[in-house]
């Protein structure tokens, strides 16, 4: 089904007149940790090798934790590691009623309804679920997808704000990772925006990243099971799929995410450590087997030697560089 708005064009006012092709987009919710920086790195050297533009986007969907101090910290970070951006940053609090409006043609095409569940009822659904082939881990059971008029009504009645929900075909969809290759996953009924009337990450980013002509999304690993849910996206609201680099995460020698309050992980910790942004740029380059430890690097080397071959399967354990 065809969708009734060309995004890609309608969104355009976020252009920008450089070529675009990458993007690093954080949440201005606290200090960018080390995993950050790294694929903040990786997005920029992807980038700048092939002389191409790079945007910073404020991800900003969490109204009561973002802010625009994190957001200026954020932004001084990055530009002492040497990351420079085209164009100004955009923030996805000013495009509410663009994501609103996607909303609204997708629900005009009959494939958004109404979810009343609690995340506690979606959890003990989910576990109870047996999922289809091509469902994706943990995915939504569809559980409100047929619900009726009269029960609709009986839950708003109780108190119930629903959520609004992607009524999608539940095929897999495939995508190409630079270093991966050929990925393929499943897709649920995914969210299009909470109960609160927040509109989801999965909707904001693939309008956001058509709308700033981004032809390559380099993030985390842990997105790499969404990425079919915004491929589907890209497809019902006529938007292209830019490449995908996923880049292993960085994490403590239990390979847990990176806790602030357990070891040095931002870049002022560091430098109350008397590490250098030159340190760490090292260890970061190092990590991604662009230098060799202990080599002098500069971003410049960093550009020419990048590849995505070269950065390793697993995740970097970051507890090894820190020493005693």
């Amino acid at each position: 089904m065809a969708p009734t708005v060309a995004w890609h064009q309608t969104a355009g006012s976020a252009r920008h007149n450089t070529r675009v092709s990458g993007r690093f987009a954080p949440s201005p919710t606290g200090e960018l940790h080390v995993g950050n920086l790294r694929t903040a790195v990786v997005a920029w050297l992807a980038a700048r090798s092939r002389d191409d533009g790079f945007l910073v986007r404020m991800e900003d969907l969490d109204l009561a934790q973002s802010s625009l101090e994190w957001e200026r910290a954020q932004l001084v970070d990055l530009s002492e590691l040497g990351l420079d951006w085209d164009g100004e940053i955009i923030r996805q609090s000013d495009r509410f009623a663009i994501y609103r409006t996607a909303i609204e043609d997708l629900s005009a095409r009959g494939l958004v309804y109404p979810c009343y569940c609690s995340r506690r009822e979606i959890r003990q659904q989910i576990e109870s679920a047996v999922s289809a082939p091509h469902e994706m881990p943990g995915a939504y059971p569809g559980t409100c997808r047929r619900l009726d008029p009269e029960t609709q009504a009986r839950k708003r009645q109780q108190g119930r704000s629903p959520a609004l929900r992607l009524r999608s075909d539940h095929q897999a969809r495939e995508f190409f990772d630079l270093r991966l290759g050929r990925q393929q996953g499943g897709v649920d009924d995914v969210v299009l925006a909470r109960a609160d009337g927040v509109p989801s990450y999965n909707l904001a980013v693939v309008i956001d990243d058509a709308a700033q002509g981004v032809t390559e999304v380099v993030r985390g690993d842990d997105l790499l099971t969404s990425t079919p849910r915004q491929v589907l996206l890209q497809e019902l609201l006529g938007l292209p799929t830019p490449r995908y680099l996923h880049v292993p995460l960085v994490v403590d020698a239990e390979g847990k995410r990176l806790a602030k309050r357990e070891m040095p992980v931002t870049l002022r910790q560091l430098k109350e450590r008397g590490w250098s942004q030159q340190q760490l740029l090292q260890i970061l380059g190092q990590s991604l087997r662009f230098s060799s430890p202990g080599e002098s690097v500069s971003m410049t080397m960093l550009i020419d030697r990048f590849d995505p071959a070269l950065i390793p399967q697993g995740p970097m354990d970051w507890t090894q560089f820190l020493g005693d």
